[in-house]
């Protein structure tokens, strides 16, 4: 039931955010390798319908300024759900939060705690949530995606 929960919240639409005019819109993508007749293995992206532990997520955020005016400062925050092992950002630029969006850094600067109560190097699967801070404008019209790629856990 919990991976149903998961799939409904997934295929959920999201509604179009906007800040200074830059609409956002999310999908989330199965990542599976198939293999033709001819024995050719592919990797290939499909809508999520059941997904199981250990299944490979891609998750691609794209943003789209609408406006009249370039979109200065512009910031994308995408919390990593809780059914989800961050593995990576496809995009570059990212900072990392391992407290639900309180704090962020690179992943190399970020610790947690270890059940032995000591701080030790934060990985992959400690991220909460992941930010995009634009360092230049996104221009009039201008497009393009973020990326990141997850396992079910």
């Amino acid at each position: 039931m919990k991976i149903l929960f998961f799939i409904a919240a997934l295929l959920a639409p999201v509604p179009a955010l906007a800040a200074d005019n830059v609409a956002l819109a999310s999908n989330v993508y199965v990542e599976r390798s198939v293999t033709a007749a001819n024995g050719k293995v592919s990797v290939v992206r499909e809508e999520p319908k059941l997904v199981t532990p250990g299944d490979k997520l891609v998750f691609v955020l794209s943003y789209n300024n609408g406006g009249t005016t370039p979109a200065d400062s512009f910031v994308v925050t995408n919390p990593i759900p809780a059914s989800v092992s961050f593995v990576a950002s496809d995009s570059p630029g990212a900072d990392f939060s391992v407290d639900g969006g309180k704090s962020w850094a690179p992943l190399a600067a970020l610790k947690v705690k270890a059940a032995d109560g000591r701080l030790r190097p934060a990985g992959a699967s400690d991220i909460t949530a992941i930010r995009w801070a634009f360092s230049k404008a996104i221009p009039v019209g201008g497009t393009g995606n973020l990326i990141f790629r997850g396992i079910v856990r």
